[in-house]
């Protein structure tokens, strides 16, 4: 078994993770790693968590074995755990009532998130009308043209959705402005991190939420392949990083079990149009941690490109960064072109329509298979649904795009969708 003992008291995972904020904040950030440390063992804490999961959320989501799929890609089998199927459409749900539950015991009526594909932001906004906080999401001006089904459903809950116009206009920028807005509201505001990123305690505590996926994937699988038997390869999409954090923390200490996160490869990792940190960033500070980012030669962060929303951003979640250096994990590309061939496959073949940022870890699971014998298996965390995503898609493909008699049939040419 894998030993594996991370973060460290101060939030390290190795050299990565840590503290990196300012004076303002150094006390709101003391006070929420006391509060967590508090409640985080807490029995009551506890059931409470996992009753809303149950009866609020829906959980355990299920394993799906995608049979045609395997079939026609001709070697793994492969499997889906369907996180798509969670109230709210995604995993971000789990990890924002965890700290939802925080914020009431903590006497903060005043929630502000960021979001990227928007999913955080409606989880956000969904937890906050049912415990009748105030809610203030930040999204880039970028993706909330990107993402305009999620905006609207974030004011339908009631939740203020403020565009943000600077720089790229994506989800950095949408993180940097809820950063200020934390600076001027410490007393009355918890500020929901939806990723495994920013300042200690955030990168494990969005983690402990989410690990849920990965501790039912772990009573799950067995059921499918055999007593004691667990997937010879488990994959996840990667921009900060919680879902893929989710689903393979509980598969560390097992090293028979490949962990494989999934990064925007967007134009091509060359281009210089990604969003691939693991794979072309360096070490760096961003969001109050040390993490892989991409910048340039002067530590000036650099644009970031990807087709989905959810995984357009410069960072990772330093336990990936260290996870990477211990080679628990690897980390590869998937291109824009082959999300969203994905995409189009998984709904014709399988009758599910995934999100955007899950097609990168389907579209990777599709090349693997093929690589693998039919009596191995792989199992993908389908993080999320792609309602939000069909106005993208239709834009990409074209308009006369599901006319053509190849779509009728729909094809598979050496595994790309046709």
């Amino acid at each position: 078994m894998f030993e594996y003992q991370y973060p460290d008291a101060s939030g390290h995972f190795g050299r990565y993770g840590g503290s990196f904020a300012s004076e303002t904040l150094t006390h709101a950030l003391t006070e929420l790693r006391q509060a967590y440390a508090k409640y985080q063992n807490d029995p009551e804490f506890i059931a409470e968590f996992q009753s809303e999961l149950a009866h609020f959320v829906g959980r355990p989501s299920p394993v799906y074995h995608a049979a045609r799929m395997s079939r026609e890609m001709g070697g793994a089998q492969i499997y889906l755990k369907r996180e798509d199927l969670n109230h709210t459409g995604a995993h971000k749900i789990n990890n924002v009532i965890g700290q939802a539950m925080l914020a009431r015991r903590m006497g903060k009526p005043r929630i502000i998130a960021e979001t990227g594909a928007g999913q955080h932001g409606v989880a956000t906004a969904t937890i906050c009308a049912r415990y009748g906080l105030e809610c203030i999401v930040y999204m880039g001006a970028e993706d909330v043209k990107r993402q305009s089904p999620n905006v609207f459903r974030m004011k339908l809950l009631g939740a203020t959705v403020v565009p943000v116009e600077s720089g790229s206009r994506t989800l950095k920028d949408a993180l940097n402005e809820a950063m200020r807005d934390w600076v001027a509201n410490v007393d009355n505001t918890f500020y929901i991190i939806g990723t495994v990123a920013g300042p200690h305690p955030y990168p494990a505590m969005v983690r402990d939420f989410q690990k849920v996926i990965g501790e039912e994937c772990l009573q799950q699988m067995p059921e499918f392949l055999g007593a004691e038997r667990q997937p010879d390869a488990v994959i996840a999409c990667v921009g900060g990083g919680s879902n893929a954090m989710g689903i393979f923390h509980p598969y560390i200490p097992f090293e028979n079990t490949r962990l494989i996160g999934v990064e925007a490869a967007g134009e091509g990792l060359d281009s210089g149009r990604h969003s691939a940190s693991l794979q072309r960033g360096s070490a760096g500070v961003l969001h109050g941690n040390r993490t892989f980012i991409l910048q340039d030669d002067n530590g000036q962060i650099t644009e970031t490109h990807s087709i989905s929303a959810g995984l357009d951003y410069p960072g990772v979640g330093p336990e990936h960064a260290w996870l990477q250096e211990l080679g628990r994990a690897q980390y590869v590309g998937i291109t824009d072109k082959e999300a969203l061939d994905a995409f189009h496959y998984l709904c014709r073949i399988e009758g599910i329509i995934p999100a955007l940022e899950s097609s990168h870890a389907v579209a990777y699971a599709m090349k693997l298979a093929k690589t693998m014998r039919a009596d191995q298996s792989i199992l993908v965390n389908l993080s999320g649904r792609g309602d939000k995503d069909i106005g993208t898609v239709a834009d990409l493909s074209g308009a006369d795009y599901y006319d053509r008699p190849s779509m009728r049939g729909y094809t598979v040419k050496g595994g790309a969708a046709q």
